[in-house]
């Protein structure tokens, strides 16, 4: 049984062509329309691309046989057709036959198989989680009082683990630029406790945690952590959410790009730039003080190329 690493790097080889018209897709093509807008977990893309491969016969499998040729339980497949915005396996199935009747009687789209470009693909879903997050900021008032939170917090604890480093990383180099002390975790276990509990002892009040997919339960053992040491806690995650989201005290939900082998997280960076901004905001005087101050020695010690 391959992995779910596996099936999203089959699913997600890159192919040269032009698009087809949604009118003569393919049927393959109108699967991953079909499945492309929800986020689905690791085993939901296992079902997803079971039935891309094999829609000619798997449209017609009872839900007990497409379980079973999956790799995954009856329970699964029916959360997978809620996922996809159906009432029930019944349903999704209905929809699945008549792509795959289309296919049997040779009609458009079948002669050819739609070898769109993935790459424009992944970008296209990441442009709508953008436009999401747009809607969004719509109301920035949390946004501008959680930078406010973090802004005063001193300590600032940024926490990351596994994946969802490069974003802590990412987010604390800048928050140095604008603030006295931030404390970057990017290491679980006694190690996260240990940095979690010294930035309480040190006047801490706020850490910035966060989990992208898949979710680790070391992110999820920190959080607590810092919860029981009276951290508050802001959480920048996907929109599956879950139990680290449950912990948190502010949540920001994000869309992740899901169409290659790894996510792409376009929104989560935006968020937090618009965080970022909201610290600057928050303290005008702090930030341009530190930015001058950080300019000179960036010029004495030359830092950068010139430009």
């Amino acid at each position: 049984m391959p992995s779910p690493q596996q099936v999203r790097a089959q699913a997600s080889t890159i192919t040269s062509g032009k698009t087809t018209p949604p009118d003569q897709a393919a049927p393959a093509s109108q699967l991953r329309a079909l499945f492309d807008g929800p986020h689905l977990s690791p085993g939901q893309r296992r079902i997803a691309q079971y039935l891309i491969e094999n829609i000619a016969e798997a449209a017609f499998l009872s839900i007990t046989e497409l379980a079973d040729r999956v790799g995954v339980s009856q329970p699964s497949v029916t959360r997978f057709a809620a996922a996809v915005g159906f009432s029930g396996y019944p349903a999704l199935r209905e929809r699945l036959q008549s792509i795959a009747l289309r296919t049997l009687a040779g009609g458009p789209g079948t002669a050819q198989e739609d070898r769109g470009n993935e790459l424009q693909a992944a970008v296209d879903a990441e442009i709508e989680n953008l436009e999401n997050l747009r809607r969004d900021f719509a109301d920035p008032e949390r946004v501008i009082d959680t930078g406010r939170k973090l802004s005063q917090s001193t300590p600032l604890t940024v926490l990351g683990l596994r994946i969802s480093v490069s974003l802590a990383e990412y987010f604390a180099y800048a928050a140095r630029r604008i603030h006295p002390d931030v404390r970057l975790v990017t290491r679980g276990g006694s190690v996260a406790y240990d940095a979690l509990l010294q930035s309480r002892e040190a006047g801490g009040t706020w850490v910035l945690a966060f989990s992208m997919p898949r979710h680790a339960h070391e992110t999820l053992a920190a959080v607590r952590v810092a919860r029981s040491a009276g951290l508050k806690v802001a959480l920048i995650t996907d929109l599956a959410l879950g139990p680290v989201a449950e912990e948190a005290d502010v949540t920001f939900a994000t869309g992740t790009g899901s169409r290659l082998v790894f996510d792409s997280y376009a929104a989560p960076v935006v968020m937090c730039a618009a965080l970022l901004q909201a610290m600057t905001d928050a303290d005008p005087e702090r930030t341009q003080a530190r930015l001058e101050e950080y300019e000179q020695v960036a010029d004495q010690h030359q830092f950068f190329l010139p430009e």
